[in-house]
């Protein structure tokens, strides 16, 4: 289980508590308003923000891991922009998320191989992003974050900026390659159809707290006055 007890934070003005308990080896829709603490949830988990209050454990399976640095962590995050180096071949953008130095051992050059075949871009790897599409640009993200080898991967909104077919084409690979590689995926979306294709569980997030969670299935079957509202849906 991914597991907060009593996890806090303050930004701005804006109070943020999580406690919450997901399954590990799903996909999990984080769903909410803008604003209402997504993408806060992620980054705490990711170590990019800290509790503030002394009391606050995050667990991934029995290793706690809210006390390491984020390069420690057992996690992997993707945003909506790519941060792929733009001077960089679409191997060395990958290589990367192995070694900096790009240094890398013959076993290392094959697992980049690999990882651009399992996302579509084989044969591609001497390429500059600029010669790529935008879902191609998006899957040579997905592959450096493949190639780290994390059991978690964390995706904040990577899918907002592509046109409806190529976020079909990329929500069909991310569920694909999460059960290949047994992968635990955060993914944030404002999109319903994301949680009831991708995802077997849902977070909503209201006001800063877990306000709901359940299977995607039931998600947008719900009364509660807060869904209907997110969902456009009169009460």
């Amino acid at each position: 289980m991914i597991n907060f007890k009593q996890v806090s934070c303050c930004l701005g003005e804006q109070q943020f508590y999580y406690d919450l308990q997901v399954p590990l080896g799903q996909v999990v829709a984080i769903m909410g308003a803008s604003g209402s603490g997504k993408s806060t949830l992620l980054n705490l988990l990711a170590g990019f923000i800290q509790p503030q209050t002394s009391s606050a454990q995050i667990f991934l399976g029995d290793l706690r891991i809210d006390q390491f640095e984020p390069a420690q962590r057992p996690v992997t995050s993707l945003f909506q922009e790519h941060n792929l180096f733009a001077h960089m071949s679409v191997f060395n953008n990958l290589a990367l998320g192995i070694r900096p130095s790009l240094k890398l051992t013959i076993e290392e050059k094959s697992q980049v191989e690999n990882a651009l075949d399992q996302v579509g871009l084989k044969g591609l790897g001497s390429r500059l992003p600029k010669q790529l599409s935008g879902g191609q640009r998006q899957r040579v993200a997905l592959g450096r974050a493949l190639v780290r080898r994390k059991p978690l991967l964390l995706l904040d909104e990577p899918f907002s900026a592509l046109d409806p077919a190529l976020r079909q084409e990329m929500a069909t690979l991310v569920k694909r390659l999460s059960r290949q590689q047994k992968l635990t995926v955060l993914l944030v979306t404002h999109e319903p159809k994301d949680a009831l294709e991708l995802a077997e569980t849902v977070v909503f997030i209201a006001d800063g707290r877990v306000h709901w969670q359940g299977s995607s299935n039931d998600f947008l079957q719900q009364k509660d006055h807060h869904i209907q509202a997110y969902l456009g849906q009169s009460c």
